[in-house]
């Protein structure tokens, strides 16, 4: 870890999660951030103001909303921009003196340093903080997921592979002793901003022209799809008519005098393929058709008295029916070359992350694999991934994929956990020393060749490796227990 002077002493710790999709912001020590805020702002096609971040929420009308983004491609493009949207955090909601306070805040990985430089302005500069600590999704995930389950593989052996699926890239990053490996982590330029513009597409080529209703249809991908387990079932499910195609739904659009935002017209139906891909081999006959007892034919009957009572007829609504489209999108994470992208499917990804790492930590690594990121939160990520992961690995190695408790908040509840702690204190970079460059970005990460591990050798149950930092004089100790 790049050092620090740490003289500021004991001061509140502002924690922020700046992701390209949604800003997460706290105080260090807390157990929930006090804000997640969208990380952009936005401007009604009636209004000639643009609101930010969370004033979003409070717009009438969201048909045809222009969004900025400050961000693209998990780079910073537009300080002016986020220089707003942090005033507002900092000032109008932790209601903070900036001034008064150090800074962790967690960026991606591989930040340009021209980008890194003009961060660091902005938090010295223009907001005045004492000091900065930089922190990266995958190693504060991993020291949160940790600390949650101190008695798991991941705590004992402090080393996993994390799965950051965010809005704008997809990285599959190793982390070893708490450092994230850098020069064995591999990036998949995909997120959920791609997958969002492809269902645009989908959509727009289908039925409604919806290419600038981006809100809209983010709010339809996060509420509608989910990860196929078995794409050419789900294919053969999606062309059938009738109530035998249980991945077709409808999803209400906003109009702008009744319905000021969208709405699943049957959120029960939505779900069924839940249930009904369980059942799928015991629940049809021969003709396609699943067999209800009389007891589910009553409730299926109430349920849609329910909906119809709660809902205006169709005719009055523009309704966006969906269905294949509802899994087709999330599929782009797991074979983007079906799609003419010269990209890597994910489990492709993580495999490749995995061997550039020493031998002697595969075992681990693969038991380890852990997600977090937003783009994670379709149902069945985890069984899919491990579905598209095991015929990759070999037969001798377990593979183990878990997910956190709370994707989106996961790399935010990891940096509140080290800013409480006295390594921060330690490490932060103050605003003098950014000042006279006499000290480097202070972040969390490594770059550790194969050929800097050197074997100390065995003793009893464990194999001790000690790859050297080369910027200093310290060692990181890692010591894998025979645990697997």
């Amino acid at each position: 870890m790049a050092r620090g002077s740490g003289g500021t002493g004991k001061s509140t710790v502002v924690v922020l999660d700046n992701g390209a999709g949604f800003c997460k912001a706290g105080i260090g020590g807390e157990a929930d951030p006090s804000l997640v805020m969208p990380n952009c702002m936005a401007r009604p096609r009636s209004a000639k103001k643009w609101v930010v971040g969370d004033q979003i929420s409070e717009v009438q009308d969201i048909q045809g909303i222009a969004i900025r983004r400050a961000m693209d491609r998990g780079y910073l493009i537009n300080p002016d921009t986020e220089k707003e949207i942090w005033d507002r955090i900092f000032k109008t909601h932790l209601k903070i003196r900036p001034s008064e306070c150090s800074l962790l805040l967690v960026e991606p990985l591989f930040n340009l340093p021209a980008i890194q430089k003009s961060t660091d302005e902005i938090i010295f500069e223009e907001f005045g903080f004492q000091s900065l600590y930089v922190g990266n999704a995958p190693a504060l995930t991993h020291i949160y997921q940790a600390e949650c389950a101190p008695d798991s593989l991941l705590a004992k052996s402090n080393c996993s592979l994390v799965v950051d699926a965010g809005f704008s890239f997809t990285h599959a990053a190793p982390v070893f002793d708490g450092f994230v490996v850098n020069h064995a982590a591999k990036r998949m330029n995909l997120g959920g901003k791609a997958l969002t513009n492809y269902l645009k597409e989908l959509v727009s080529y289908r039925a409604w022209n919806m290419m600038d209703e981006t809100y809209i249809m983010e709010d339809v991908k996060e509420k509608l799809c989910f990860c196929s387990i078995d794409i050419s079932a789900d294919l053969d499910v999606a062309r059938r008519r009738g109530r035998s195609n249980y991945h077709q739904c409808d999803y209400v659009l906003p109009d702008g005098i009744k319905h000021k935002r969208g709405f699943v017209r049957n959120a029960e139906a939505a779900a069924a393929y839940l249930s009904k891909r369980k059942r799928l081999d015991s629940g049809l006959n021969d003709d396609g058709v699943e067999e209800t007892t009389p007891g589910e034919a009553e409730a299926r009957q109430e349920l849609t008295i329910t909906a119809k009572a709660g809902v205006p007829a169709k005719e009055d609504q523009q309704v966006l029916t969906l269905t294949n489209e509802r899994f087709l999108v999330p599929e782009m994470l797991f074979h983007p070359a079906d799609l003419g992208m010269n990209e890597a499917g994910l489990a492709e990804c993580i495999v490749r992350a995995i061997k550039t790492c020493h031998p002697s930590l595969y075992p681990i690594l693969y038991s380890n694999v852990l997600l977090t990121g937003g783009s994670t939160l379709f149902h069945g990520f985890k069984e899919r991934l491990e579905t598209e992961l095991r015929p990759l690995v070999p037969d001798e190695f377990e593979v183990s994929v878990q997910s956190v408790d709370n994707p989106l908040l996961a790399a935010w509840k990891g940096g509140s956990l080290l800013a409480a702690s006295q390594e921060f204190q330690m490490a932060a970079v103050t605003k003098k020393e950014n000042r006279n460059k006499s000290a480097e970005r202070s972040s969390i990460g490594i770059s550790v060749k194969e050929n800097d591990c050197s074997s100390i050798g065995s003793s009893g149950e464990y194999l001790v490796y000690r790859p050297k930092d080369l910027g200093g004089e310290c060692f990181l100790d890692f010591i894998i227990g025979r645990v697997f």
